[in-house]
């Protein structure tokens, strides 16, 4: 029996989800769901936030990793090189963090964050040519998740 199957160690996955750069988060978004479900997770089961960008993604998460009520949040965003260093502002305060959530209240943060430099980049990390970090995020979130619970029975 494992984390998902037992009874006693069920409970909610949120996904939250930045809506700039839509065109990648959404494909994000589906893998990570997909990545869910494929481990037995019941659709009841994973909720879904948006929020505006990549830089409003903490503040949700940290809510949702403090309310106790999920086993493991997924946070999606895609941030894009521009032409002024405002990318490295956000991805950099964005993903610490998300560390930093994630080690303060021991939920587990699935980190789909995207930090390319082209749409290109992003697409083919978003279900193309270099997979769906998306779905690797989920993945991740779910296996800490069971080793989590070896700690706490």
């Amino acid at each position: 029996m494992n984390a998902r199957t037992d009874p006693t160690l069920q409970g909610e996955y949120l996904i939250v989800s930045a809506r700039f750069n839509s065109l990648v988060t959404e494909r994000l978004t589906a893998g990570a769901e997909e990545a869910l479900l494929a481990q037995g997770i019941a659709a009841e089961r994973i909720q879904r936030i948006d929020v505006p960008g990549t830089w409003e993604l903490p503040p949700v998460v940290t809510a949702a990793a403090r309310s106790g009520r999920y086993r493991a949040v997924v946070a999606i965003g895609a941030v894009i090189r521009g032409e002024t260093p405002h990318f490295e502002h956000i991805a950099r305060t964005a993903i610490d963090a998300l560390g930093r959530i994630q080690s303060e209240t021991s939920t587990p943060v699935g980190l789909g964050i995207l930090t390319t430099d082209t749409l290109e980049q992003a697409l083919n990390r978003a279900g193309g040519k270099a997979g769906n970090k998306g779905m690797q995020a989920a993945q991740a979130a779910l296996y800490t998740a069971d080793v989590l619970a070896k700690f706490h029975p």
